[in-house]
């Protein structure tokens, strides 16, 4: 029995030995971590450009994340040279001797910004730009006098850092725009014909002459004529049995047409304004077989323009002005409906101008001579008499048409002084309407105009 219990107590100690030595053996001691933090330092730097870090204890190692972005240099146990080499962010970690981390930088690596400060100094002095820089983007801001000094800038930054240049800067000054086009067109027209028609119509024969359409054979009655209505006098007489009838087309014509047109249209810079002063006339149009449908077309003055304001003393502008009218004398009949044709007078360009030039961007001197003379051959050419068995038409067209163009930089009316045109008209009383016959009273109008058309010129 004393050899057995010997062997089954030394089996319980060799099983119970791992146990007193084990945590869980321990009576409640957990296992403590010592964690050594370091709260990050920032260090900006500017690339292709070096600093000194000076350590007051010593350095061992040096650890950088983004090589590419900054590189170190140990010079002295207490001393690192740091260089910028790109653009971006990265860590800067330094040991001591002792094996632990000693301090830890945020390394933010930025661009070059005094060479562009100065660059933007001398090419553009007197604006107000201010530029700042982060790891990945280049910021201006600040206000400008005018969209091509904005522009220049841009153009400046972007050579610095291509697509990575952030606008935020303003245009100081006025950006509306009023555009007053004047359109003058004077045409002449003259105009003279001579025709004769002759018939001779007996019981037993006729004659007649058809010329250029002055007369036509009735359909609905023999050896009768219809006349046309471009004549003007008819006679005849009888010599017997026959009757000899004369239809003349003789007339001379003078034609004066005047065109003025002052449209004027507001709009901000780079936005493009419209304007149309006319109608619309219907012209019809076939969608099937039996189906005809209307569309309407439109007419009389028309202005279109953008403007990019440069600056106070430079305005380009898209300029497309129109003048249209209907002529019925060109028209054209298509099912029962009369079509009338256009006269149009029609620019557009491209110019550049200050504050109050004016230009002239389209003029038009033209001159049209047409001459139709229809005869008999060999009647038609006898000296004198020839004239009785010829058509002459004489047609002349002068045009002469300028249109000018002036900008101005406006901004909003002063609401006290807005005039209206209606502000003009009295209404006429009893005695002035009944006994006067006015239909306009008799009276003044306060109210004055700040400038020909209204508007404010800064």
């Amino acid at each position: 029995m004393s050899t057995l219990r010997r062997k089954t107590a030394l089996m319980l100690l060799v099983y119970a030995l791992p146990l007193l030595f084990s945590p869980m053996g321990r009576a409640q001691d957990s296992p403590k971590i010592a964690v050594d933090t370091q709260t990050p330092q920032r260090l900006s730097l500017m690339m292709g450009k070096s600093i000194v870090i000076n350590s007051p204890t010593r350095v061992k190692r040096v650890s950088v994340a983004a090589p590419e972005i900054a590189d170190p240099v140990v010079i002295s146990p207490h001393q690192i040279y740091l260089t910028g080499k790109a653009i971006g962010t990265t860590n800067l970690t330094l040991w001591s001797d002792q094996e632990r981390v000693d301090a830890v930088f945020n390394v933010d690596v930025s661009p070059d910004l005094s060479q562009l400060k100065e660059k933007l100094q001398t090419i553009l002095p007197g604006e107000n730009i201010r530029v700042s820089a982060s790891h990945d983007a280049l910021t201006l801001s600040g206000e400008v006098s005018s969209p091509d000094k904005l522009s220049n800038a841009l153009a400046i930054a972007e050579a610095v850092m291509p697509k990575k240049v952030i606008n935020l800067m303003q245009v100081a000054g006025v950006h509306q725009v009023m555009l007053e086009v004047r359109v003058a067109e004077m045409s002449r027209s003259l105009t003279r014909r001579l025709g004769f028609n002759f018939a001779a119509i007996g019981s037993s024969a006729f004659g007649l002459s058809l010329l250029n359409g002055l007369t036509a054979l009735a359909t609905n009655a023999p050896r009768a004529l219809d006349a046309s209505p471009a004549i003007n006098s008819i006679f005849g007489f009888q010599a017997g049995d026959v009757s000899v009838t004369g239809f003349v087309d003789a007339l001379k014509e003078n034609g004066l047409i005047k065109v003025l047109a002052e449209p004027t249209l507001v709009t901000v810079s780079g936005q493009e304004a419209s304007f149309l002063a006319g109608g619309e006339f219907p012209i019809p149009v076939a969608q099937r077989i039996d189906t005809i449908t209307v569309e309407f077309k439109p007419f009389g003055v028309g202005l279109r323009f953008t403007p990019t304001v440069f600056s106070d003393k430079k305005i380009s502008m898209r300029v497309s002005p129109e003048v249209s009218d209907l002529d019925f004398t060109n028209a054209v009949t298509l099912s029962g409906f009369v079509i009338p044709s256009l006269n149009v007078r029609r620019a557009s360009t491209v110019i550049e101008l200050g504050d109050g030039q004016s230009f002239a961007i389209a003029g038009l001197l033209n001159e049209n001579v047409r001459e139709t003379v229809a005869k008999f051959p060999l009647l038609g050419d006898i000296p004198i008499l020839g004239a009785l068995f010829r058509s002459s038409n004489f047609q002349k067209r002068e045009t002469e048409l300028v249109i000018i163009v002036t900008p101005h930089l406006v901004k909003p009316l002063d609401p006290r002084k807005q005039t209206l045109p209606t502000d003009q008209f009295i209404e006429p009383n009893d005695f002035e309407f009944y006994l006067l016959g006015r239909v306009e009273g008799q009276g003044k109008v306060s109210g004055k105009l700040d400038g020909k058309f209204g508007y404010l010129v800064p």
